[in-house]
């Protein structure tokens, strides 16, 4: 009875140290496009890293442009070793944005606090790392636009919760389907054992 007690802790462990090791992993998805008149959006820029560019050193600059009536490019928020406000951005930002990034910077994500209609436009993530090495230094850039439309009210999106339904409906088939495997399990020991303790009488 202890071994399949011992089997069933194994298996229930290894299960756990891959659901970890699965959220460790970085996913590069698009960010949100539509955003609620006074919620909070938060604008979504992953770079995902090589494990060779780990201690890189990471600099963020995100940018906004306006609407075709007032097109201008902005520098709205950055990182550099701590996220801050730009010393001269506009008194509009001022309060407004705040770092929603990872402390392993392949998120380097922000928010929008207070979304107003005037946020609608184009914003620019601009990642930059710079990586020294013993005989040379190197730079990589990425940059990402994100369209933001602003909406008065929210929108019914049957996409989303069809997507969500299903994400419930395959959580439970794969934890029944887990239960069944260790019952097999369990009793493919146990018929293995009842079969040795027979042979040996």
């Amino acid at each position: 009875m202890a071994t399949h007690m011992k089997l069933v802790l194994h298996l229930l462990l290894a299960f756990i140290f891959v659901v970890q090791e699965v959220r460790l992993v970085c996913v590069d998805v698009a960010s949100d496009t539509e955003a609620i008149v006074g919620g909070v959006m938060k604008l979504t820029c992953i770079y995902c890293m090589k494990r060779e560019e780990i201690s890189a050193k990471t600099r963020v600059d995100w940018f906004y442009t306006g609407s075709a009536s007032d097109y201008r490019k902005m520098l709205i928020y950055q990182y550099d070793s701590e996220p801050r406000e730009p010393k001269d951005v506009e008194a509009y930002w001022k309060g407004r944005l705040m770092w929603n990034g990872s402390k392993d910077l392949q998120d380097i994500s922000i928010s929008i606090r207070n979304v107003t209609a005037n946020d609608t436009g184009t914003y620019e993530c601009e990642v930059s790392r710079f990586f020294v090495f013993d005989t040379f230094q190197h730079s990589t850039t990425k940059k990402i636009t994100i369209e933001l439309k602003v909406k008065m009210e929210a929108s019914d999106d049957i996409t989303a919760l069809y997507s969500e339904i299903m994400m419930y409906v395959l959580l439970v088939f794969l934890t029944f389907w887990l239960l069944v495997e260790m019952i097999y399990c369990y009793r493919k020991i146990s018929k293995s054992e009842e079969l040795v303790q027979d042979t040996a009488y």
